[in-house]
């Protein structure tokens, strides 16, 4: 049986004249730190992920969260390094979202979350309205990135977008307007397309942002008449080698490479 291992997230603070505690924390509250957690310990594709079990406890708030032990040293690895550098620069964008929305909350509620794990001697990252968890703006610059996939959802009744599943990144979503989305002349869904979209890129690591990809152009892209394409100029190129003489055209080669010596 696979070992266990868990990550606490403890609240403390007021609301109104009473101590925070689990009969008047908001479920709207307690689903906005699930989401933060999962992003916490699988910030990148989750469709595969482990499955994470969940508790609610007195003291004031404690939320503990179980999965797989080994996602939980990896995650106690990167909370050291957030405590000792008190910086989160260097992790991948969701993770750095989690926590800047604990340090937003912690500031607008005035209430304190301490985030450990059950790895001994693991030290815990303590956010609340004194500190300042958000990454460098200059670490992150303005780009423009071209994907290609397949469109698995499309639209939206607020924040309209496409959910594009690209090859080693999972599923993205890039935001667009309602009326670009109305204007398009054929049914994307399920079909494969480019997408030129602008976003935040991390200027040390090249990770891109993809919670901050906006839609300038969709592209019409067909795999297969890319295959096609590529077929007719390997049936160009087989024609074409056949025809050449490799001992004649290795000795051109070594002649042409004789003068460029001669002349340099």
């Amino acid at each position: 049986m696979e070992k266990i291992g868990f990550i606490e997230l403890i609240i403390q603070g007021k609301k109104g004249i009473f101590d925070v505690n689990p009969e008047n924390y908001d479920i709207r509250d307690i689903i906005t730190d699930i989401e933060q957690v999962e992003n916490l310990l699988f910030p990148g594709d989750k469709s595969g992920r482990p499955i994470i079990s969940y508790r609610i406890e007195e003291g004031s708030i404690r939320q503990i969260f179980k999965t797989g032990i080994q996602y939980i040293i990896s995650f106690t690895a990167v909370l050291n390094q957030v405590v000792n550098t008190n910086s989160i620069d260097f992790l991948e964008s969701k993770t750095a979202k989690a926590i800047e929305s604990f340090q937003e909350s912690a500031i607008k509620k005035g209430i304190s979350y301490n985030i450990r794990t059950s790895i001994s001697d693991s030290p815990g990252l303590v956010i609340d309205k004194t500190t300042n968890f958000y990454r460098s703006e200059s670490v992150w610059v303005d780009s423009e990135f071209y994907f290609y996939g397949k469109v698995t959802n499309a639209g939206g009744k607020k924040d309209a977008n496409i959910h594009l599943v690209v090859d080693n990144l999972g599923s993205i979503i890039v935001h667009a307007s309602q009326k670009v989305l109305e204007d398009l002349e054929k049914n994307i869904l399920y079909k494969n397309y480019g997408i030129r979209a602008t976003g935040k890129q991390n200027a040390e690591t090249g990770e891109i942002d993809t919670s901050s990809l906006k839609l300038i152009e969709l592209l019409d892209y067909s795999s297969k008449y890319e295959e096609d394409y590529l077929s007719k100029l390997r049936k160009k190129a087989t024609i074409w080698l056949g025809k050449v003489d490799p001992e004649i055209w290795l000795n051109e080669i070594r002649g042409r490479q004789d003068a460029l010596k001669r002349f340099t």
